[in-house]
């Protein structure tokens, strides 16, 4: 037993993943003013928060993991860590994690780590994860709060800029989770997960993919259209969710359906870090008032519509 198998516990990509889109969300709101204090408590707090929810999601899959070639070896089911010991790091890092966004930045960033934390933990965990098909969705409420904890330690209030986040992080989560289920195909089935690919097949999955894949797009259009964003971030993001509906599309037909998910899965990732990269550095600040914003927002999914 290392320091590494406890790190390993707090599933370190997922972190940084994580801790990505929270500096995203940060510097989007922050506008080129940068509180680098409250930079600090947003990634430690953050950070802290989704190692905690990671080791707590370690301990309740032990069973599962055992069943899967790629979480076989986790510490857990090796028992290389102690469960009470795991427990007990959990507890401290979600600890310490609430106490720095409560103490150094906004009560609304704080309440959506509580948020995450208790959807990814309490819900998705617990209960959604292993009973429905739906805990795809469940599970993309939680990964949607990183982003949001950085915007509103900025802002300080849920605005429109902060629903556009959460929505697009939550859409962008079910294609990329479909595609991992695609690619791990034969784990997922040995654990009797019973996410979509699994319940409903490849086929059905593909066109739901199809589907966030667009409705992606266009969350991401909304942070331009409402002056969140600027140009050549809408230039960005239009390049990019097209080759990503392009992969899912076309690519389907010219590879075996666990090579397209490994493909999906890999720039679906991309996609989310070009994203993170284009809020930080291509923001502006929007003039509308929030229910002009609000207004906008209905107006522009009514045209869609028709």
């Amino acid at each position: 037993m290392t320091l590494n198998h406890y790190i390993q516990l707090t599933k370190p990509g997922i972190i940084r993943g994580n801790l990505v889109a929270a500096a995203a969300g940060f510097f989007l709101a922050s506008q080129g003013q940068i509180d680098w204090l409250m930079f600090a408590a947003v990634c430690i707090g953050t950070s802290l928060i989704v190692a905690s929810g990671c080791v707590f999601n370690n301990y309740v899959d032990r069973d599962i993991d055992a069943k899967m070639k790629r979480t076989c070896q986790r510490e857990l089911v090796q028992k290389t860590v102690p469960v009470s010991h795991a427990l007990i790091l959990a507890s401290v890092l979600g600890l310490a994690g609430f106490l720095s966004l409560y103490l150094f930045t906004s009560m609304m960033a704080f309440a959506f780590g509580v948020l995450g934390f208790a959807v990814y933990v309490g819900l998705y965990t617990l209960h959604y994860k292993r009973q429905s098909v739906h805990g795809t969705l469940i599970g993309g409420l939680s990964g949607a709060c990183p982003p949001v904890i950085g915007y509103c330690a900025v802002a300080g209030q849920l605005d429109m800029g902060a629903v556009i986040l959460f929505i697009t992080f939550c859409i962008w989560q079910i294609p990329h989770s479909y595609a991992i289920a695609i690619y791990r195909f034969n784990d997922y089935k040995a654990a009797s997960i019973p996410v979509l690919p699994i319940q409903e097949g490849i086929a059905t999955a593909r066109y739901h993919i199809i589907g966030y894949i667009v409705a992606f797009a266009a969350a991401t259009f909304a942070l331009t259209y409402l002056g969140y964003a600027g140009s050549w971030y809408a230039l960005g993001m239009g390049l990019v969710s097209l080759y990503w509906l392009y992969l899912a599309k076309v690519s389907f037909q010219k590879m075996p359906a666990e090579q397209w998910g490994k493909q999906l899965t890999i720039f679906s990732i991309v996609s989310i870090m070009v994203f993170c990269v284009l809020i930080s550095v291509d923001f502006s600040t929007p003039e509308a008032s929030t229910s002009e914003q609000f207004a906008c927002v209905i107006t522009l999914f009514d045209g869609m519509k028709s």
